[in-house]
C-alpha cells in the first residue's frame, strides 16, 4: 500500500492543512494518508503547543471528514525529538509491505538539506512537495526519482496567525473547520 505522511504539530490543524489532504489523496496516486501529529518540531521554539491529546482530536476530527486519511499518534511512541527521518524509518520497520511517501511544502523543501539525515530521506522516500506562496519548488536532478511537485493548491493559512487571532478574540470560523473551532472555544484553546 502506498501511504502518504503529513505531519505536523497541527497547533491547530485548519482548513489548509484539510485541503492539501483532501488534493493528495485524490490526485497523487497515494492509498492511505497518515495527518501524523507530532510532539515536537525540531526546528521550532515551544510555541505554546496545546497537549498532544487536544491537538489529536482536532485531526481526527478533519480525517474523519476525508476518505482514506487517518490521524496517526505513531510519533508519540518514538523518542523525542522525533526527526522525520527516524519516523519514516520505525514506520518501515513496523510496516514493510507498505511503501511511505513524504508530503511537504515548498518552504520546508526550501531548507530540506539542514533536516537530519535528508539524504537518507530521499535514497528511501519518495517526497511529494506543495506549493507555497513565495517559495519555488527546484529539484536537483539528482533528485528528479525521489520527489515531485504536486499541483495542490496553494492555502496561505498560518497556525500561528490563528493562534495569535484567537488571543485576540478574532472570529477565525472561515479558517478552522466548524467542529475543530468548537472544540477551540469550548476547551478555551489557545486563548491565552
Amino acid at each position: 500500500m502506498k501511504i502518504g505522511i503529513f505531519g505536523g504539530t497541527f497547533n491547530p490543524i485548519h482548513v489548509g492543512h484539510a485541503i492539501i489532504a483532501n488534493y493528495v489523496i485524490h490526485h497523487c496516486g497515494i492509498d492511505k494518508l497518515w495527518l501524523m501529529v507530532s510532539p515536537l518540531n525540531p526546528f521550532k521554539v515551544q510555541q505554546g503547543e496545546v497537549n498532544d491529546e487536544h491537538r489529536l482530536r482536532m485531526a481526527a476530527m478533519v480525517s474523519s471528514k476525508l476518505e482514506n486519511v487517518e490521524t496517526s499518534a505513531f510519533e508519540f511512541t518514538l523518542p523525542r525529538p522525533s526527526y522525520t527521518v527516524d519516523t519514516l524509518n520505525a514506520l518501515s520497520q513496523k510496516f514493510p509491505d507498505d511503501e511511505f511517501y513524504l508530503i511537504i511544502g515548498a518552504d520546508n523543501w526550501e531548507v530540506f538539506d539542514r533536516w537530519c539525515g535528508h539524504e537518507e530521506l530521499l535514497e528511501k522516500y519518495h517526497v511529494m512537495i506543495y506549493p507555497r506562496e513565495g517559495y519555488n519548488i527546484e529539484i536537483p536532478a539528482k533528485y528528479k526519482h525521489h520527489a515531485t511537485a504536486i499541483g495542490a493548491p496553494v492555502v496561505e493559512v498560518s497556525s500561528t496567525v490563528i493562534r495569535d487571532e484567537l488571543r485576540q478574540l478574532n472570529n477565525m470560523c472561515f479558517y478552522l473547520p466548524d467542529d475543530v473551532y468548537r472544540y477551540i472555544l469550548n476547551h478555551k484553546l489557545y486563548l491565552e
